[in-house]
């Protein structure tokens, strides 16, 4: 079965678009438990989960493009970030959590966008860790699932939160090293 070449960047470009429904989903009613919480919840899973099968789709066709390179980790940084800025706006998690995540999603993404005429840099095995790491807590946080389970449902939520943050740093340590370390290489060899 053939498929049209650019349906993975569709897929991915649909995930973008999805981000800013999603956050006014977020933040129409205040964040409250209700109805809109849930869809809020739901969409960004289904919308984060599109970066699974798009990446699925490129790799098992091969046309993996340099566009869906680049694309892709900016996809998921938009409705991760957005969904991080959406929590912090309601004062579920604190801005510094946000800001850290921010600071480095941007920095990279930056890199990503100023080096893309030299040469496209993939995602890492250790930046998608992070993404499914954050992707989980994001999950956590934004189903309101302790009208469920109740309040203890925030302890997972909180230990999830760490694990992602904790990637997230530890993932842009990676990455700046593996920067270097190909610059050096590119270096040497012209």
């Amino acid at each position: 079965m053939a498929i049209p070449r650019q349906l993975p960047n569709a897929i991915t470009i649909v995930r973008i678009l999805c981000a800013p429904v999603f956050l006014w989903l977020l933040l129409v009613d205040g964040g409250s438990d209700g109805a809109l919480r849930w869809w809020a919840g739901v969409l960004f899973i289904v919308a984060i989960a599109t970066d699974g099968i798009d990446g699925y789709l490129a790799r098992k066709y091969r046309i993996v493009t340099d566009l869906g390179k680049l694309l892709d980790p900016i996809a998921d940084k938009v409705l991760t970030g957005l969904a991080f800025i959406g929590l912090s706006l309601l004062g579920e998690l604190p801005w510094a959590v946000t800001i850290v995540v921010l600071v480095r999603e941007l920095g990279i993404t930056v890199h990503r966008l100023i080096v893309a005429g030299d040469h496209v840099v993939a995602a890492a095995w250790m930046g998608k860790l992070k993404t499914v790491a954050q992707a989980i807590a994001l999950a956590l946080a934004l189903l309101p699932l302790w009208t469920v389970f109740g309040d203890g449902i925030h302890i997972v939520n909180t230990i999830a939160m760490w694990i992602a943050v904790l990637l997230t740093v530890a993932s842009g340590i990676d990455y700046v090293i593996t920067a270097v370390r190909g610059a050096r290489r590119r270096g040497a060899a012209s």
